[in-house]
């Protein structure tokens, strides 16, 4: 944007010269005008774009009820004594109306502690706002009535991970949730017989790097592990087990093989199941 032209300097009335963005007296050498000020947008539009570029307040997200288009009243250390509390009295009328049904309390409560065990279960943003998504169309189903909403925010989440292959486990989840393993397990039975959930078994896979590194075990014992999950699909021992106990099982097995010191109740323990679950698997990998 071009400076604004001055003709003469307020100082010494001589000629003012204009170099780039600053507009300086030849005379005196009184720097005029300095910073410049484009009142134009700051992004750039493209031919072959159709969404529209401007920026302004946060995006969009499925993880909250109203999807982040709400707008809240902030705090300030400046403002005292009547506007504080007059401040007050908006920000607490307006945090109620925000919110004008039950049915948006719970999914706001819900929306929160979906947010807070993907962030404990170090799940990606993906899994959050599909996880959402699917407790919405639950709560307008109305499959929670008469169940804990908390056991469906933890069920949402393992359904959404059993959809996408995520390997979380129904011990890790309710390990972290405010809800027992029945009240969820009672909640994906809901889910998955009224909305037809897309899930599948786990590929014990999708486990062995997250087990061989809480179990600190070498590049080496995990690759041997992959093979044995190889041999126990064409074997036919996956059916009708828990994908973590078999990928437990097949780290255990590779590391007997490797002479590396892994216990049974450690591999066991980090796939939440119990040492004769991981044994049984492992007499029959070592079945010849």
């Amino acid at each position: 944007m071009h400076s604004t032209a001055i003709p003469s300097c307020p100082e010494c009335d001589s000629r003012v010269r204009h170099d780039g963005t600053e507009s300086v007296c030849e005379q005196c050498g009184l720097v005029l005008g300095e910073d410049p000020i484009d009142h134009g947008p700051e992004w750039r539009s493209f031919d072959d774009d159709d969404t529209n570029p401007v920026r302004t307040g946060a995006p969009l997200t499925r993880s909250r009820h109203d999807r982040g288009l709400s707008t809240e009243i902030g705090y300030s250390s400046r403002v005292k004594g009547r506007k504080r509390r007059q401040l007050a009295r908006m920000r607490r009328q307006h945090s109620r109306a925000q919110i004008s049904t039950k049915a948006e309390r719970n999914q706001v409560y819900a929306f929160t502690e979906i947010r807070r065990l993907t962030s404990a279960l170090s799940l990606p943003t993906s899994i959050r706002d599909r996880a959402c998504v699917l407790f919405d169309s639950a709560q307008n189903a109305n499959l929670l009535r008469g169940r804990s909403i908390e056991g469906f925010t933890a069920a949402v989440i393992y359904a959404t991970c059993r959809a996408d292959s995520v390997s979380r486990t129904l011990e890790e989840i309710t390990a972290t949730a405010r809800a027992s393993e029945a009240e969820l397990k009672a909640a994906y039975r809901a889910l998955n017989r009224e909305l037809g959930l897309p899930t599948g078994p786990i590929d014990p896979t999708e486990y062995l790097p997250r087990f061989a590194c809480e179990l600190d075990l070498p590049q080496s014992i995990e690759r041997r592990a992959r093979e044995l999950v190889t041999e126990a699909h064409e074997r036919g021992l996956i059916a009708g087990r828990n994908p973590g106990g078999i990928a437990a099982a097949c780290l255990y097995t590779a590391a007997e093989e490797a002479s590396y010191g892994l216990t049974q109740d450690d591999a066991a323990a980090v796939a939440g199941v119990t040492p004769v679950t991981l044994r049984s698997t492992y007499y029959d990998l070592t079945d010849v």
